[in-house]
């Protein structure tokens, strides 16, 4: 292949490729690696929801009213919605699931256009994602210690040894949305990596 001259200087990325193809070829891998990041980061926060969405307990626990008395066996339920820090996790996960599907359906019809409004755009309410994913994360995760430790100050038991189950869940729901959180920082990463590349001309 012969290379191209512009301006008396090769136009070609070194190989024989002209400069154009190459810059083509990298903003489709971008695309394509991009587009799969949003499907991984739809199917973690929905993943994550339904875990938290599901997320009850129900255990007898004997209960003392009177110290001299013999305990009284009453059912009690752990439910996601007790605790608004658990209801918040799944409430972030929700709109960052509907994001992560509409913002993809963005990004192929930005693909390849010379505007990056529309890709700046996106990348602002990437970040924003990012942030209500780990301030969810953040709530879900000091709830959780103190149901794990309890907390002597306050005289607040821990329950974790009680609704084992229940507080395994919302671990579970936590570590995906840690990774959809992840996933959130990776796409702002090529975006940004897109950008700078500039449009084809």
């Amino acid at each position: 292949m012969e290379s191209q001259y512009i301006g008396g200087k090769s136009n070609t990325d070194g190989g024989g490729m002209p400069e154009k193809e190459v810059r083509v070829a990298n903003q489709r891998r971008v695309g394509s690696c991009e587009s799969l990041v949003r499907v991984l980061a739809v199917l973690l926060t929905l993943v994550a929801a339904i875990v938290q969405g599901l997320n009850k307990q129900t255990k007898v626990v004997p209960i003392k009213v009177v110290p001299t008395l013999p305990a009284i066996y009453i059912p009690l339920t752990a439910k996601w919605h007790d605790l608004s820090a658990f209801a918040y996790l799944l409430v972030a996960n929700v709109i960052a699931c509907v994001y992560a599907a509409f913002s993809l359906v963005l990004s192929f019809a930005n693909r390849g256009t010379k505007k990056s409004s529309l890709g700046l755009f996106i990348i602002v309410l990437d970040i924003l994602i990012v942030g209500v994913l780990f301030s969810a994360i953040g709530a879900a995760m000091a709830i959780g210690l103190i149901g794990y430790h309890g907390n002597s100050h306050v005289q607040w038991n821990k329950v974790c040894n009680v609704f084992d189950r229940f507080c395994h869940q919302v671990i579970a729901s936590v570590v995906l949305t840690q990774f959809a959180a992840l996933a959130f920082i990776f796409l702002v990463v090529l975006a940004i990596l897109r950008l700078n590349r500039g449009p084809l001309k």
